[in-house]
Formats: structure tokens, C-alpha cells, sequence
């Protein structure tokens, strides 16, 4: 089964814009949920911006599976080894994708009334819509999987830019209305139901196949590999709201904005170049190319935070943070790392490799004992702890896929 069929040479050049199509839409999905948070924090009173901010952070959470599956099924798709006709395999991937959203309905309807005892909800409804809007969301990742790993990069930028719309301005127009969670959460579930119709129609509007389970270990394995890494990209705010007292805390809030900057800035990286890593040659090539663009772009974010100074931290987080002497570089350098280590982390799983799990929950681990036994006196020594964390983590990351690209084929 092919993917797509090369360019012809006249229009080589518009494929040379797909990394920036797919960087724009990422930077305006992004942008949508920054303006979802400015609209919330006027709309709503304190309290219940509060309780809202919190299911948003959840959901964050809840799409981890989508990002399991759209990376295996991008990589499944680029590999191409597969027999089957083009519409039947898609009809498999459907079905698998089915799959993978009944398993977190299931495991959502289970955490909805802890949910709303842990968050203090005045009722299970955010907590419910949330999980319902978590169904869309799962598909869209299997059919954001199938345009990435056929390298169609336009239709994939347009469906993420259309996700930014859907579930956003979906959310908006439910709080605008009723000016609740509920009916922030309700909206936003609506509306990515319309954009996730979309992208199955873009997808060939296949209907399922009989699931025969080929690919759910590799599903678990991706999700609970992204799911550490999604950890690791906020592990060390939630460890500095434990262990450092309130000012403190809400001046790292503020620096962990700049960790989340210098990771998402390359992203559209790690989308384009994951196609490339589900045959063996091309990874070799493609792995440190991509690692040197982010490293390229975090270090422009390490030099500008590392110029502006303290200044910084008033000019994100306002005026009650003039006073502020944290230097901010030592965050971008985390987000930095951990750009990196996402490159590497799906070299390791095109290549099949279970370790990196080990080794990315082991990161995990050495995080939480730095902070709690040893690094937790300041804002400074938190981050030193995550910066540590992330260099060992690139660096063991990248002596696996060292290893593993060469043994003899």
C-alpha cells in the first residue's frame, strides 16, 4: 500500500511550505485556547474560573490516548507494508480507532464522580460532558494519524486549524450563553464532534472492519509513552505548587508559560518528520536533522529569555511580578530538551522499541525524588531539578536510538 505519489517537480515547492502550514495551524489552535482562558477569566467569577481552568487541565490529560493513536497510525500508514487495499485498511484503522474511544468513554465514565468530588463540582455534569467530549477528540487523533502518515500536510493543517474553530469556538459559545462549566465543556464536546465528521469524511468516510486487536499493544504502549511525556512537560508546576509557599509557586507558573513556549515552538517538527520514521534508512537521516532544528529553535528562545533578564517575568506574568529576580532561560531550557526528547521518543516507538517507556516513566520518577528529597528551596532549584530530569533524559534517549540504528539490518 503506497501513501501518496511524489510532487511533480513544478510544485515541489509548495510541499516546501508544509512544515509552515502545519506550524501555523498548531500556533493558532494554541492561540484559540489561550483566547478560550482570556474570555473565561472575565466571563466568569474567581471560583468557577477556577473549577473551569481545572476540567480544562483534564481534558489536556484525557486526549493523551488521541496522541497514542494518531501516532501509531501515522506511522502505520507511512510504513506502507501493508497488503490490504487502501479502503480496507482504513476500514481497520476505524475500527481500531472505535476501539481505543469506547476504552476511554469507559475508563471516563468510571472517574466522573471522583472527578467531581476531587475538583469540588457543584455537580457531575462538567465532569460528564468533559468525557463525552473526549470521544470526538480520541477519533480526531486517528484521523489527524491517517492524513500525517500519508503525508498529506495541507488537509492536515486545515483540520487542525479547524479543531482550534470547532472546539474552541464551541466552548465559547456554551459559556457566552450560559456562562457555565457545563456548558463550556458541553459546547466544546459539540463542536469537536463537528470537526472529527469532518476529518472522517476527509479520511475517504470509511465504515469499520472487524477489529482483530493486530495493533492494540502498540496503542498502549504509544499512549503510556506520551502519557510520561505529557507528564514530564508539567510534573515539575505540580511539584512547585507542593513544595514552594504561594508567591513563589505563582512566580514559577509563570516561567513554566516559557517552558511551554519552547516545546510547542518546534512541533510542527516532530509532526512533519514523523512519517519519515517508519522506515529504517530515512530515520537514520531524519532523526538528527530534526534534532538540530530543535535544538535551533530552543536555543533562540534560551537566548532571548537569557537577554531580557528578570524583565521577563512583569512582562508575562504583570505588574505583580515587577519585583521578580527569577531568570527565566533555565525554563525554555526544559521545553527545549523535552522538544527533543519527543523526536527521539517517536524514533524509539517507529522502531518498535519498548525501553523508552522504561525510560521516560524513569524520568518521571528521578523528577519527583530531586524535587522532594533534595532540589525544593526555590523556584531556581525546582527547574534545576526538571533540567536535569530533561538532559538525562535526552541523553539516555538518544544513546538508545544511537544503539538501536546501528545493529546490522
Amino acid at each position: 500500500m503506497t501513501t501518496r505519489e511524489a510532487a511533480p517537480p513544478r510544485y515541489r515547492w509548495l510541499a516546501r511550505l508544509e512544515p509552515l502550514l502545519v506550524a501555523a495551524a498548531l500556533a493558532g489552535s494554541n492561540a484559540a485556547s489561550y483566547v478560550l482562558n482570556v474570555v473565561a477569566a472575565r466571563v466568569l467569577a474567581p471560583a468557577h474560573f477556577g473549577e473551569l481552568s481545572a476540567l480544562l487541565a483534564v481534558l489536556v490529560i484525557g486526549v493523551v490516548p488521541a496522541m497514542g493513536l494518531q501516532t501509531v497510525v501515522a506511522l502505520r500508514v507511512a510504513g506502507g507494508d501493508d497488503p490490504a487495499p487502501r479502503r480496507e485498511f482504513t476500514a481497520r484503522l476505524l475500527a481500531s480507532g472505535l476501539v481505543t474511544t469506547t476504552a476511554v468513554l469507559g475508563i471516563g465514565a468510571l472517574v466522573v464522580l471522583p472527578l467531581t468530588l476531587l475538583l469540588h463540582l457543584d455537580g457531575p455534569l462538567p465532569a460528564m460532558f468533559l468525557v463525552v467530549a473526549l470521544a470526538p477528540l480520541t477519533m480526531l487523533g486517528l484521523f489527524h494519524g491517517i492524513l500525517q502518515g500519508s503525508k498529506r500536510f495541507v488537509a492536515l493543517a486545515g483540520l487542525v486549524a479547524l479543531e482550534g474553530v470547532g472546539k474552541v469556538g464551541g466552548a465559547l459559545l456554551g459559556l457566552l450563553t450560559f456562562g457555565t462549566s457545563a456548558a463550556t465543556m458541553a459546547g466544546a464536546a459539540l463542536g469537536s464532534l463537528v470537526v472529527a465528521a469532518v476529518g472522517w469524511w476527509q479520511c475517504g468516510a470509511p465504515l469499520p472492519h472487524a477489529f482483530r486487536g493486530e495493533r492494540l499493544g502498540e496503542i498502549v504502549h504509544a499512549i503510556q509513552a506520551m502519557f510520561a511525556l505529557v507528564l514530564l512537560l508539567n510534573l515539575d508546576l505540580v511539584l512547585a505548587r507542593f513544595v514552594l509557599p504561594g508567591p513563589d509557586a505563582g512566580e514559577y507558573a509563570v516561567g513554566s508559560i516559557v517552558t511551554k513556549i519552547a516545546y510547542w515552538l518546534p512541533q510542527a517538527v516532530a509532526v512533519v518528520v514523523l512519517p519519515r520514521l517508519a522506515h529504517r534508512a530515512a530515520r537514520k537521516r531524519t532523526v538528527p536533522a530534526a534534532l538540530v532544528v530543535c535544538a535551533g529553535l530552543g536555543a533562540s528562545v534560551i537566548g532571548f529569555c537569557a537577554f531580557s533578564g528578570s524583565e521577563l517575568v512583569s512582562i508575562i506574568g504583570g505588574g505583580e511580578y515587577a519585583s521578580s529576580t527569577l531568570s527565566l532561560w533555565p525554563f525554555a531550557l526544559v521545553g527545549a530538551l523535552l522538544s527533543m526528547v519527543q523526536v527521539l521518543l517517536f524514533s524509539r516507538l517507529a522502531d518498535a522499541d519498548r525501553r523508552v517507556t522504561v525510560l521516560m516513566w524513569s524520568a518521571v520518577a528521578l523528577e519527583v525524588v530531586l524535587v522532594l528529597i533534595w532540589l525544593h528551596d526555590g523556584p531556581l532549584e525546582v527547574i534545576t531539578a526538571a533540567a536535569l530530569t530533561a538532559g538525562a533524559l535526552t541523553v539516555g534517549s538518544a544513546a538508545l536510538d544511537l544503539h538501536r540504528a546501528r545493529r546490522p539490518n
